[in-house]
């Protein structure tokens, strides 16, 4: 949840941003192809030029803001791992994997209506409920 909440932070900024650049990307559009005029340049060299300043423009805006968006990525760089290695782990539980004292730990250790934690979930309350959680948090 703090990675969750601080990408959403990153990407707000990065949003905010939007208006700025493209402020900036008429103006040095503008100054460029002025430029280009005086100096003879093609078209080509022209748009070389536009684009090598806009992305030193953009890369001082991110570091001005420090909003990177290769930050955003932090949450699935942390998450994909946590989930193979959580759903590993809970496969290796279930099928007895670890030993046969786990599996019957597993089966009498449930609680309200599901008692057997190694039984199939009959009533679907479980899945449903926690994909109806793992939205709520994507969507928060």
């Amino acid at each position: 949840l703090p990675l969750a909440a601080h990408q959403g932070r990153l990407l707000a900024k990065l949003e905010n941003l939007q208006p700025e650049i493209q402020e900036l990307a008429k103006r040095l559009r503008y100054e460029v192809s002025v430029r280009g005029k005086q100096l003879g340049w093609s078209e080509k060299v022209a748009r070389f030029h536009f684009t090598k300043n806009m992305r030193r423009i953009v890369t001082e805006l991110y570091i001005r803001d420090n909003c990177h968006p290769f930050k955003a990525t932090l949450l699935l760089w942390v998450q994909v791992p946590m989930w193979v290695c959580v759903s590993l782990a809970l496969r290796n539980c279930s099928v007895g994997a670890l030993g046969s004292a786990v599996q019957e730990q597993f089966s009498s250790g449930g609680a309200l209506w599901f008692t057997d934690l190694t039984a199939p979930d009959s009533t679907w309350i479980l899945p449903v409920s926690l994909g109806l959680v793992n939205l709520l948090v994507v969507e928060v």
